[in-house]
């Protein structure tokens, strides 16, 4: 409404967002807990005087800052390139309330590089005592921005019962932030014990100090395992009810729920039999095994964390299709087309002939010829449904969503989306453009599959 739609095929906007944030997702947590373990392991390297294992943290290090601070930078700018231009409102939103955490993160991520760097290119050069002090900083600094950000987007979850005017630290420690803190920080922890493995499996050919670092490593997974589940279950306890709701209704979310804790609870048992009881498991087509399973419960969890946000990006507040929700009633009265900056535009360039002064006659668009209404309804659908919903192929087709549908029920559902599936954003403009959007629905249902029952056919 207040921006210009960003339009992606196939895949659309929203989805775009969710793959490039699995992307960063699965190195950011590594950025995390590979510090806390160089932190932890480094000093136990000095202390036990183990010039081997210092060797290989310190090439382990390089690997590390390659990945976390190249290609984890890189996907982090995507992150908010995509959601600028997917989820502009909501980044806005974002932005406003959470200005001052906003700057506190880019100290740390700023600290983070810079004690990153230090850490990796001093090795050698510095005393231990500053060298340990380099390695500290990074997985305090790490760490805290896991938990800022985590705040921000545990916001749009649930914001709790705050009224909106306070504080920006109200909104910040919501219902969500503990357990979403804790699911993360375990996430951390699993996922840097698979990248040693997978980058021991390959390099360490000496077979005491792979059995050193298989067992060193086991502990920050098995830990991180527990904290998975313990911050799974309160996530769930503190979902709002809609979210709930819709983790309730659809079957797919509960699959997979159930897949996130069989993969932690698999992970756990192999790593507690396999390299902490018993060292010696390790071995490239083990480590890339554990790594897939550990990638899949990760990135399962966050798809089922942004799924069950709906009908809202941020909770209360934004609706999926980037409308206000304090806006519907007022945009039902003027019309979608005329609420809406750049629908405005576009309308009064293209179709002048339907505007009384500078408000649009909505009596007028029912009067245009069949491909102009249709016109309109695919600006109506763009705006309004596409956030969700790609045409006929793609992500969430609604062209194959009502094949079959008659007219009346396309109109039922178009005026009142949200009877039709709770989850859905209600429709925010007039009777008349809800009909120009059921016209075009209507062309776009492909028809009903051959040799299956229709009707009454008797």
């Amino acid at each position: 409404m207040h921006y210009p739609w960003w339009y992606v095929p196939f895949i659309t906007s929203p989805m775009l967002i969710a793959v490039v944030s699995v992307l960063h997702i699965v190195v950011s947590h590594y950025a995390v807990g590979g510090g806390m373990f160089l932190a932890f392991e480094t000093r136990f390297a000095y202390k036990t005087g183990n010039k081997n294992y210092l060797d290989y943290l310190y090439h382990h290090a390089w690997f590390f800052i390659l990945i976390t601070v190249v290609y984890g930078a890189i996907t982090g700018v995507g992150i908010w390139w995509t959601i600028g231009l997917a989820s502009p409102l909501a980044t806005e939103t974002l932005i406003h309330t959470f200005v001052f955490a906003w700057a506190m993160e880019y100290v740390f991520f700023i600290l983070e590089i810079v004690s990153a760097f230090v850490f990796y290119y001093f090795w050698g050069r510095l005393t231990e005592k500053t060298h340990l002090l380099a390695a500290n900083i990074y997985a305090f600094s790490a760490w805290m921005s896991l938990f800022i950000i985590t705040g921000i987007t545990a916001y749009m979850l649930n914001p709790g019962t705050i009224p909106s005017g306070q504080s920006m630290w109200s909104g910040f420690f919501n219902p969500q932030l503990i357990p979403q803190v804790l699911a993360r920080t375990g996430g951390a922890f699993l996922l840097t014990s698979l990248y040693v493995y997978l980058h021991a499996s390959f390099k360490v050919k000496d077979k005491e100090l792979r059995n050193l670092i298989e067992k060193r490593s086991a502990t920050p997974a098995l830990w991180g395992a527990i904290f998975i589940t313990v911050g799974g279950i309160g996530w769930y306890l503190m979902l709002p009810e809609s979210a709930k709701a819709a983790l309730a209704a659809a079957s797919v979310l509960n699959v997979l729920m159930v897949l996130i804790f069989a993969l932690t609870a698999a992970v756990f048992a192999l790593m507690y039999f396999g390299p902490y009881r018993n060292p010696g498991w390790l071995s490239p087509g083990f480590a890339i095994l554990f790594f897939i399973c550990g990638f899949a419960a990760i990135t399962t969890g966050e798809y089922v964390r942004e799924a069950v946000r709906k009908p809202y990006i941020i909770y209360n507040d934004i609706m999926g299709n980037q409308i206000r929700a304090r806006e519907i009633p007022g945009l039902r009265k003027i019309g979608y087309l005329e609420g809406g900056r750049w629908t405005y535009a576009w309308m009064k360039d293209n179709y002048p002939q339907v505007f009384n002064g500078e408000s649009i006659d909505e009596k007028l668009l029912l009067e245009l010829p069949e491909p102009e209404q249709l016109r309109i309804g695919e600006l109506l659908f763009q705006y309004h449904c596409n956030d969700c919903h790609a045409l006929r192929e793609g992500y969430s087709p609604v062209g194959h969503m009502i094949r079959g549908w008659r007219p009346e029920m396309i109109r039922s559902t178009v005026m009142h989306p949200e009877r039709a599936a709770f989850f859905m954003p209600p429709f925010a403009g007039t009777a008349e453009e809800a009909e120009i959007l059921a016209r075009f629905l209507e062309k776009l249902a492909p028809a009903h599959p051959k040799g299956m029952y229709y009707g009454n056919q008797h």
